[in-house]
């Protein structure tokens, strides 16, 4: 999926008022995730994004001075931490945090291999992973 495709598809998933919009909760999700999860899965999942986008994983993870065991775990916090942060970053509310979530990780579901989002969905809490998709996304990001 082209960088374009997906900021456009969470536009109108999420009914973001602009591209901008778009940006900022694909931003502040991937950021949250990336924090969130394994180093190696992060790295993975930047490797099958557009780069545009793939460098917002990057660049935590690069930013991350953690140990060892740290880079293999992720840090730990639950959803209403996920969501907070989310909202922190986009700057809006948390239900605003909960939408763009959601839409941003509908879309992924689309733009990577099923293979990386089952691995994504072992690594994440119960409770962030009720905000992914439950049926499988098309290429067109469709459930």
């Amino acid at each position: 999926m082209r960088h374009d495709e997906l900021i456009g598809q969470v536009q109108a998933r999420a009914g973001l008022p602009d591209r901008g919009a778009a940006e900022r909760a694909v931003r502040a999700t991937l950021e949250t995730v990336a924090e969130r999860v394994p180093d190696g899965v992060a790295e993975h999942l930047a490797a099958q994004l557009p780069a545009e986008v793939g460098e917002h994983v990057l660049r935590v993870t690069a930013a991350h001075d953690r140990t060892r065991e740290q880079r293999g775990k992720g840090d730990r916090f639950d959803l209403t931490t996920f969501l907070g942060r989310i909202s922190w970053r986009t700057g809006s509310p948390e239900d605003a945090a909960i939408r763009d979530a959601t839409a941003v990780l509908e879309v992924l579901d689309a733009a990577v291999s099923p293979e990386l989002m089952e691995r994504l969905s072992r690594v994440l809490p119960r409770d962030i992973r009720t905000l992914m998709p439950t049926t499988r996304a098309d290429e067109t990001g469709r459930l």
